[in-house]
């Protein structure tokens, strides 16, 4: 608590309007939300790389936003940062009722007891409260488990595959026209996408964090096709494309043989 209250008090001290920081004292709730997104990420990035020291760092300054944000709401009159600790006690202890009830009962189904907390709020729809500002694939993943919740789901992964399928015959069917619609295309390769990100989550893999991944597995190997293109003094505006292509095959090929020898090494 102490360090707590040494947080929320500097955090006054930044944001006085005669003696505070110039930058600190103007911020509003609309101005902090791209840092604020920034710094989630940074969390994720220290966890990926297994770093403690960075880790630590980042996440002080994700709750340096989240201070700073009920130090605007407190000066508005909505609520302090108290409220916000007491809100989120609150919500785990009803959401977990087979942990806190006094006649324990069995698990409690979680998007049940969120759909209770959606009626006392008279929210029309099942899909009203999942976030805008999301990631388009994390947005998609909710939207699919809140409709899975209720029964709205494929049973079987044959039929998963075979939506996918379909989604691919209808981009390759648009793309095959004599006069392309590029809205048109648009809006089934997202239906592809969404038929993807249901495949994964019927697989109980993040869509968002897989793409990361892929991501990264693509950026490592890029780099190593420029290192070796660079060994032959091929720059990669000279490269041709089949020299580039040649490069990628091995950079694969030698990732492969470190693998095998790992899993000889460990077999």
């Amino acid at each position: 608590m102490k360090a707590l209250q040494r947080l929320k008090a500097v955090i006054k001290q930044l944001r006085d309007p005669i003696n505070g920081c110039q930058w600190d004292r103007v911020q509003t709730f609309e101005s902090l939300k791209s840092y604020t997104l920034e710094e989630t990420y940074e969390i994720l990035d220290a966890i990926d790389k297994q770093d403690m020291d960075e880790l630590k760092k980042e996440l002080g300054d994700l709750l340096f936003h989240i201070v700073f944000y009920a130090d605007l709401a407190q000066e508005q009159g909505s609520f302090d940062f108290d409220e916000v600790c007491l809100s989120v006690s609150d919500k785990l202890v009803y959401r977990h009722p087979h942990i806190f009830a006094e006649n324990k009962t069995e698990k409690a189904n979680w998007e049940q007891l969120k759909q209770k907390e959606r009626d006392k709020k008279a929210q029309y729809s099942l899909l009203d409260d999942i976030p805008q500002a999301i990631p388009a694939l994390m947005q998609a993943e909710k939207i699919q488990k809140r409709c899975a919740s209720v029964g709205f789901d494929w049973h079987n992964m044959s039929s998963v595959l075979d939506k996918v399928q379909e989604e691919i015959d209808e981009v390759k069917q648009e793309l095959e026209q004599l006069e392309q619609n590029p809205q048109k295309i648009e809006e089934e390769l997202g239906d592809l996408l969404f038929a993807i990100v249901n495949l994964a989550r019927h697989l109980k893999i993040k869509s968002e964090l897989c793409l990361k991944q892929a991501n990264k597995k693509f950026t490592r190997r890029f780099q190593q096709v420029e290192s070796m293109l660079k060994q032959k003094n091929i720059t990669l505006i000279d490269a041709t494309l089949e020299q580039m292509e040649t490069a990628w095959q091995s950079v694969k090929q030698l990732e492969q043989i470190k693998v095998n020898a790992e899993e000889k090494k460990h077999g």
